[in-house]
């Protein structure tokens, strides 16, 4: 009876929020213009995503650093590209209840790092920083690499930092950052761990080898790169992630239970 009520009490909130506070038809227009992966989508996807984005709006809260001010613009833009991964995954916009901060930056963000090697000597030194996911919140984004998601040049080799961080956000929720997000049972998650830990190992050597890749160097880093990187290609350049790592591609379609490659057709 009570599982009933709630359902029936979120249905209502729900129905309420996208009646009062949709996305304005001009402003959800706009950003499809400027990121033009989203904008190949057919129709219900579209009607849906901006459903998701509009109840991620009245979720998350919004902050700035630095002198950057605030528009809904910016904020429209990374709701739509933040909930595209979770657009046809079981518990959709439930996934990211982990959190509630985002924090915009003008640009890169530059932060002090320690870290220990093979031989437990450790280091000290500065990383640059397009944008990070923190185990319950915030999510910090530049605004600067948010808005290269929509250059020409970036779409093609598959860049979106949005996508990225959202999922780091969906990888932590099974406890660990370990490039596997939360699978249903352990045939998945072994068929996961191989195909990845292939992938990762073609591409690893390439970068070592310092030979030219279409996928971004930085995936190199680890499976805990590996995932979000080309997690980012699929929704951005899927038929050059299609072409460069079949294997990867189908793995991410039946996760995510969306096929790019067709509206790019």
């Amino acid at each position: 009876m009570l599982k009933r009520w709630l359902d029936a009490w979120h249905a209502r909130r729900t129905q309420r929020v996208l009646n009062t506070r949709a996305i304005p038809d001009d402003l959800w227009l706009e950003t499809l213009h400027a990121y033009p992966f989203l904008k190949r989508r057919p129709l219900p996807d579209l009607l849906h995503l901006r459903e998701l984005a509009t109840l991620f709006l009245s979720e998350k809260e919004f902050s700035t650093a630095g002198d950057l001010e605030l528009t809904d613009a910016m904020a429209v833009a990374v709701a739509a590209q933040a909930c595209v991964p979770v657009l046809h995954l079981p518990g959709g916009l439930s996934l990211y209840d982990g959190f509630v901060g985002i924090v915009l930056h003008p640009q890169e963000v530059v932060v002090q790092r320690q870290w220990s090697d093979e031989a437990g000597v450790v280091h000290s030194g500065d990383e640059v920083l397009a944008g990070e996911a923190m185990e319950g919140g915030p999510v910090m984004l530049s605004w600067q690499d948010v808005q290269m998601a929509g250059a020409p040049d970036r779409t093609e080799d598959g860049y979106n930092v949005v996508i990225h961080e959202f999922v780091h956000v969906l990888d932590m929720r099974n406890g660990k950052v370990d490039g596997v997000p939360a699978l249903p049972d352990r045939t998945l998650h072994a068929q996961w761990q191989d195909v990845m830990a292939r992938a990762l190992a073609q591409h690893t050597a390439e970068v070592d080898a310092a030979l030219p890749t279409w996928l971004d160097p930085y995936a190199a880093q680890g499976p805990e790169e590996f995932f979000p990187v080309t997690a980012e290609a699929f929704f951005v350049a899927p038929e050059g992630l299609q072409a460069e790592f079949p294997e990867v591609y189908a793995l991410l379609r039946a996760y995510f239970g969306q096929d790019p490659v067709r509206f790019q057709r």
